[in-house]
């Protein structure tokens, strides 16, 4: 089985389904730090100092134009960063909000 972070996110048509319950209870064991909070996935980071949370805003940032799925992204502070993702086109969470954290996850191990 492919771990989420190896994964791509894909374009989805609107209209398309949201994942149900038990999608989201698997998914979620490869990124338990992530909450889903309605129909969004969170998680808050806190970093060092500021050049590194806003080097992270930066990194997230490429990493989501690169995988055209984006984020909302809020730093909090001066050392706190919130990422929440949902799908626009299936109106909650999709495969592609769980590999977009699975891949901010591995991208905060391999800069820190």
């Amino acid at each position: 089985m492919t771990l989420l972070r190896d994964r791509s996110c894909v374009a989805l048509k609107e209209g398309s389904p949201k994942l149900d319950a038990a999608a989201m209870a698997t998914f979620g064991r490869e990124v338990p730090e992530w909450s889903a909070e309605g129909d969004r996935l969170k998680r808050t980071f806190v970093f060092k100092d500021f050049p590194r949370a806003l080097g992270f805003v930066n990194a997230v940032g490429f990493l989501a134009e690169r995988e055209d799925h984006h984020p909302d992204i809020t730093m909090h502070g001066w050392n706190k960063v919130t990422v929440s993702t949902w799908t626009h086109t299936a109106n909650g969470l999709s495969d592609n909000d769980y590999i977009l954290a699975a891949q901010i996850d591995a991208l905060l191990r391999t800069s820190t």
